[in-house]
């Protein structure tokens, strides 16, 4: 599973893992108590996959946020994301000490960590995850490179 197969929709609480998508709707499965939704092209529907975090000087995919905090914390989870202000701001100014402040909300932070704590829980986060994910970028950097040699000569 990747990060593109789990949705975070608006109104709702928890994350969704994509399982089928139709015209009209998409059906998902709860990841927090395992039921089944239909969920309505009206609603806002995001892919994990698709969310990134802004720094100073570039948006930094999620993946990379969640791949920083588990080499921080070793894969245990982070702290709670019902952790004080203090707390928290403090845990990402180690994780992510270029985000920026103008742009990045604390209730951003809070859900950062609801979300990889719960995707940590339930198995999706570890170091296979992340393994996957750096094939996948290595792969996809040589297929570029080759792709701009291609067009240099």
């Amino acid at each position: 599973m990747t990060l593109r197969d789990i949705l975070h929709v608006s109104g709702k609480p928890g994350l969704f893992e994509l399982k089928a998508s139709g015209k009209n709707n998409v059906i998902a499965e709860s990841l927090v108590d395992g039921k089944k939704t239909s969920i309505s092209s009206r609603q806002a529907v995001m892919s994990l996959g698709d969310v990134a975090m802004y720094t100073l000087e570039e948006e930094l995919p999620l993946s990379e946020v969640f791949e920083r905090m588990f080499t921080r914390e070793g894969g245990p989870e982070a702290i709670s994301h019902k952790a004080d202000k203090g707390e928290i701001e403090a845990f990402f100014d180690v994780i992510l000490p270029e985000r920026d402040m103008d742009r990045v909300y604390f209730s951003d932070l809070k859900k950062l960590l609801q979300w990889y704590n719960l995707l940590l829980d339930k198995g999706i986060i570890n170091s296979e995850f992340f393994e996957t994910i750096k094939k996948e970028r290595e792969e996809m950097e040589a297929k570029m490179k080759e792709m701009e040699e291609k067009e240099d000569q």
